[in-house]
């Protein structure tokens, strides 16, 4: 089975860590897997997107457009710059959180209303869910990008306890209980 995975999110928000997490389950599964990162503006807040693809073989890390089984998306406007990424029949795992860009700060921009909603309204598979509020009540507000995974994990298919044998294998010991407790809250999450 093949995997093509899109994180996308705002600079800051652990996109690079939630596809180094991706692609560790999915080398623990005995796949081979390709991961591109583009950074862009991320020291600013700007848009960062990553690409994790698995399989038996994997020739290339980048995804086409129409092409996204899911994309994990750390924002709302992110999830609407990216979603021609996704396949028809594909998921869209979205939190609720909204980041100003730089146009919005500056005042020569608004930012759009009911984003999420205007996606679902497309037809699109989408579960979105307040992450920042799950990752709050795990002990730690950065492990937004954990909880996404673990609301993700569940349209994978891939057992709850390889995901956690990553965690346990790639975060820092300082924060494992909270990012282990963030994939918990991600992964029983209903929307």
């Amino acid at each position: 089975m093949k995997h093509n995975i899109i994180i996308v999110g705002v600079g800051g928000q652990g996109t690079l860590l939630a596809s180094k997490l991706l692609g560790r389950v999915f080398m623990d599964l005995g796949l081979d897997v390709k991961v591109s990162e583009v950074h862009g503006m991320s020291q600013r807040g700007g848009s960062v997107i990553t690409y994790v693809r698995a399989g038996e073989k994997v020739y290339s890390p980048i995804i086409a457009e129409g092409e996204a089984d899911i994309i994990i998306s750390f924002e709302q406007l992110e999830s609407a710059r990216w979603l021609s990424y996704l396949k028809k029949g594909g998921t869209l795992v979205s939190n609720t959180q909204q980041i100003d860009p730089m146009p919005v700060i500056t005042g020569a921009a608004v930012y759009p209303e009911k984003v999420l909603e205007r996606i679902a309204a497309l037809g699109v598979n989408i579960v979105a869910a307040d992450a920042l509020a799950l990752a709050a009540e795990a002990g730690n507000v950065k492990s937004v990008n954990v909880v996404l995974l673990g609301i993700a994990a569940k349209y994978m298919g891939l057992p709850e306890q390889v995901w956690q044998d990553a965690i346990t294998a790639t975060v820092p010991p300082k924060f494992l209980e909270a990012n282990r407790k963030a994939f918990t809250l991600g992964y029983n999450y209903e929307a």
